[in-house]
């Protein structure tokens, strides 16, 4: 996917979402700074915006964000509820894992324990 491509999608992906914004239950913000993309955030930003489309979830929000301050555990996600304070993170993230958060968390309301990160453990 060329850099073209990328913003075509998220510009059509920003236009659907913001009509969901009001509504949302979640929350998805993929870091996308230098060390995000370098580790492979926009194929994870991509899948995310797939998978909440394909599965017509109304209540999810996909955004993005600069540099997280995680670069050890890039591509990083987090995911927000309009319940709770703080997110939960996610690190690591390559596409079948973006899948996966959202079939378990997004879909399932159980979070993936497998990818969180914890600091300060």
């Amino acid at each position: 996917m060329n850099l073209d491509e990328l913003r075509k999608l998220r510009e059509k992906g920003q236009r659907e979402m913001m009509q969901r914004s009001d509504k949302a239950q979640y929350r998805i913000v993929v870091g996308m700074g230098t060390s995000g993309i370098a580790a492979g955030a926009r194929e994870v930003l991509r899948t995310f915006i797939e998978e909440v489309n394909s599965r017509n979830i109304k209540d999810v929000v996909v955004m993005q964000t600069g540099e997280k301050g995680y670069s050890s555990k890039e591509p990083v996600v987090e995911v927000f509820t309009h319940e709770e304070k703080e997110p939960v993170v996610y690190g690591n993230i390559n596409p079948e894992k973006a899948q996966r958060i959202v079939t378990e968390h997004i879909v399932g309301g159980v979070i993936v324990e497998d990818y969180q990160v914890i600091f300060g453990d």
